[in-house]
């Protein structure tokens, strides 16, 4: 029996490690293309971009080993299958579970060490991956500008374009630059093009940018308190504007500084279990403030210190409708700060509102990064119990429909898991639910897979189905008399016999029809329908054809 366990774990995990290593070099390239823009031109060495790839892979696993896990076990277990090597297994008495035994241990070590991955090994290389991709960008500036959004450049200038253009992309539509000055905090001085051109090589210390059809804005500062009041500016239009800024400062970037280290991707579970405390714990304190805020204005304040007008002297006494307690141009005033106040009121709402809406998201973020990690070992031990059973029913193993059945189940094993992130990240489900959502969805499948395999039974009853199309498009049909459950108890003689004997079958229907006029008894035709039933021809037939008109 150790053979035998032998064989199919070393058979298991030589597939396992070919179709892993598989999977990760086509992942790693499509990494290669999607940071390609960031890679190319800028006179990086080898070793910098062999380190760029190498702390990107660890983030590939959470994708590559759950599907090198499925694909495994469908091939493994579909090989043993198609060459009749289960056969002969449970032949001798060996079961399913018997033979997937050793494997079982494999596959348990495996998503114990995919935690242990996931906890250390993951969150470290995200440190070093995200700040070497940040360094890297410093290294050359002009061309980390991207469309749509600003871009830093150097510490004085903040860039935005709506797109680039041309064999190079150096034209540039709608530019828009933030300058900051030194001294001030703050951007005062804006620049605002409808074109730009850059006119600098990549390789120059200087990033030349030439501007055109644009405005140059500039806050004037002011020493005097009634001059600042005023908000004083300068407004100049150009045609062409140059600018030049300097970047020889930025080329000796230290591509091992770490500078980002507190984003979720980056902790392990106490870390992100603290986080989590803290950041709920901050979100019940925000939200708690900013309800006691507007539930202590439910309650007004007096009458006489609402709004100092001029109360009517000719009251009496303070009248039950506040606004009747003021003169008319006094009513109209509070009217205007109570709207003013309401106003304020509802855009601070609606601010407060999109705050703690990115404040949920933050929190969902660290809590589905936290159910992620114990997740990924669990995965690996269901997706076994999927591909293993499923490789047995289906006895097909190689690349070709066990690649197609596994990489259908695990899209949809990670689509499920993508569409159940994306709603807990506004929280329309709890991130715990979306987390393990794909998992508790597969997890009965993996149950029924392993029973049917187990009890040498297909996916599903295959009898059942021809037999319920038939009766769903079957046309209704009249019910056929059997000749042979009719009373058809006779008496003739032997000469009788012997003559329907050597009679044909049309013949013995003339009999039927004209037994009178041939001077045939009943007996005689009882006996002529009873020769017709043993040759298939019903009581029916004979009613269809007009030989049987009349009862027996």
């Amino acid at each position: 029996m150790k053979i035998l366990d032998r064989y199919i774990f070393f058979t298991f995990v030589k597939t396992f490690l070919s179709i892993f290593s598989i999977l990760m070099f086509i992942f790693v390239l499509q990494s290669v293309w999607l940071y390609i823009q960031e890679l190319a031109g800028r006179d990086l060495d080898f070793d910098v971009i062999l380190k760029f790839l190498l702390f990107a892979m660890p983030s590939l696993v959470t994708l590559v080993l759950p599907l090198s896990v499925l694909l495994t076990s469908i091939m493994t277990f579909g090989n043993f299958a198609e060459n009749y090597e289960f056969a002969a297994m449970k032949s001798t008495g060996i079961s399913l579970q018997r033979a997937m035994k050793s494997v079982i241990f494999f596959i348990i070590f495996l998503g114990i060490a995919s935690f242990l991955f996931a906890n250390y090994v993951i969150p470290a290389s995200q440190v070093e991956f995200r700040n070497l991709r940040n360094n890297i960008g410093k290294m050359k500036p002009a061309m980390l500008i991207r469309s749509g959004q600003f871009n830093e450049i150097g510490d004085d200038f903040n860039m935005r374009v709506a797109e680039k253009y041309g064999d190079r992309d150096q034209y540039l539509r709608d530019v828009v630059i933030h300058q900051k000055e030194k001294g001030r905090l703050g951007n005062y001085t804006v620049i605002v093009a409808k074109e730009g051109e850059l006119i600098s090589s990549i390789d120059s210390p200087t990033l030349s940018l030439q501007l055109k059809e644009g405005n140059y804005y500039t806050e004037v500062q002011k020493k005097k308190t009634k001059e600042k009041l005023k908000e004083p500016f300068a407004k100049s239009y150009f045609e062409t504007y140059t600018l030049n800024i300097d970047l020889s400062a930025l080329g000796n970037e230290d591509l091992d500084a770490r500078d980002i280290n507190n984003t979720y991707q980056m902790m392990d579970i106490v870390l992100l279990d603290s986080s989590i405390t803290a950041l709920s714990e901050r979100f019940v304190e925000d939200r708690t403030k900013f309800t006691n805020k507007y539930v202590s204005r439910i309650k007004p304040p007096p009458v006489d210190t609402l709004y100092q007008g001029n109360v009517k002297q000719q009251s009496a006494e303070i009248k039950e409708a506040i606004l009747d307690n003021y003169e008319i141009k006094d009513r109209v005033r509070i009217l205007e700060i109570a709207k003013s106040n309401i106003s304020n009121t509802i855009a601070d709402i609606e601010n407060r509102k999109k705050i703690l809406k990115i404040d949920v998201k933050r929190l969902s973020k660290f809590e589905i990064s936290l159910h992620e990690k114990y997740v990924l070992g669990f995965s690996c031990i269901l997706l076994f119990f999927v591909g293993a059973p499923l490789g047995a029913i289906i006895r097909k193993g190689g690349l070709g429909l066990p690649i197609v059945i596994g990489v259908v189940l695990f899209l949809t094993f990670h689509f499920i898991g993508i569409f159940a992130k994306n709603s807990a990240e506004d929280n329309s489900i709890s991130p715990f639910i979306a987390s393990w959502l794909s998992t508790f969805i597969l997890f009965p499948l993996g149950v029924y897979l392993t029973y049917r395999a187990t009890t040498d039974q297909g996916i599903f009853d295959v009898d059942i189905m021809p037999t319920f199309i038939k009766k769903l498009f079957a046309r209704p049909k009249k019910k056929a008399i059997n000749i042979d459950a009719l009373d058809l108890s006779y008496s003739i003689s032997d000469e009788e016999e012997k003559m329907l004997d050597s009679l044909s079958s049309n013949q013995l229907k003339d009999v039927v029809k004209n037994y009178k006029e041939s001077g045939h008894s009943t007996d005689v035709r009882k006996a002529a329908i009873s020769r017709l039933g043993k040759l298939g021809i019903t009581l029916d037939n004979l009613k269809t054809q007009g030989y049987f008109t009349d009862n027996l």
